[in-house]
């Protein structure tokens, strides 16, 4: 029985690569992708489809999740509240989304029990969790526990995270290596004809690339 892994795909380099070192180690891939009212939600999805066919997942899961927006206080589902450009914001940024991971993560251990999945694959880095408290490491081992006392016993999930402990420039040489396309990922917070290239997120990304030596291959505004 081939093994299979959920792999929660945002459309964002780090998740891609995270699928790749997936189906690299030779899990069958299960996509899975969330539209919940985000800014740059159409290519977010766009690019997703696009990396899904790269891994060759065996099966696709779009879901939308509208409450997002409900609930508001992000600056990624809130267009009310702008998105920070200028890099000095301290403490956890307004582009952090209540609970965003955690809710992603019972959803693919639901579609995991589904399917009889060993593993789910989430692309957290530990260098954007002084933002975001639900990218760290010790909230992804804590939820694994969570999970596997709320399923089926028979069902024993691990939450791999490949990514957590890379500095963003080793993202982008490890994607090289494995050939991840990253003309087909996405990082942008605010933008999605031309990324912005001020956010924090296009930030991290761009800082990524000049530590790396090599050129984002794609196009930013500024």
């Amino acid at each position: 029985m081939n093994k299979k892994a959920v792999c929660i795909i945002s459309g964002g380099m780090d998740s891609a690569l995270s699928a790749k070192i997936a189906q690299k180690d030779g899990y069958e891939i299960i996509a899975l992708h969330f539209n919940y009212g985000q800014r740059t939600q159409a290519k977010e999805l766009e690019c997703f489809r696009k990396i899904s066919q790269y891994v060759n997942a065996k099966k696709s899961y779009e879901i939308d999740l509208d409450f997002f927006k409900q609930i508001g206080t992000s600056a990624l589902t809130d267009v009310s509240i702008d998105v920070p450009t200028d890099g000095v914001e301290e403490g956890v940024p307004n582009t952090y989304v209540p609970f965003r991971n955690g809710i992603f993560l019972s959803i693919a251990s639901a579609i995991a029990e589904k399917h009889n999945a060993q593993a789910l694959f989430i692309g957290v880095v530990e260098e954007d969790s002084s933002g975001y408290p639900d990218c760290r490491e010790s909230y992804i081992e804590q939820m694994q526990k969570a999970i596997n006392l709320g399923t089926k016993e028979q069902t024993n999930l691990k939450i791999k995270m490949p990514l957590v402990a890379l500095r963003k420039s080793q993202i982008v040489q490890k994607s090289l290596e494995l050939s991840v396309p990253l003309k087909d990922t996405w990082s942008c917070y605010q933008d999605e004809e031309l990324a912005c290239g001020v956010c924090d997120s296009c930030r991290l990304r761009l800082r990524g690339f000049k530590e790396a030596g090599v050129v984002d291959p794609i196009i930013y505004a500024t």
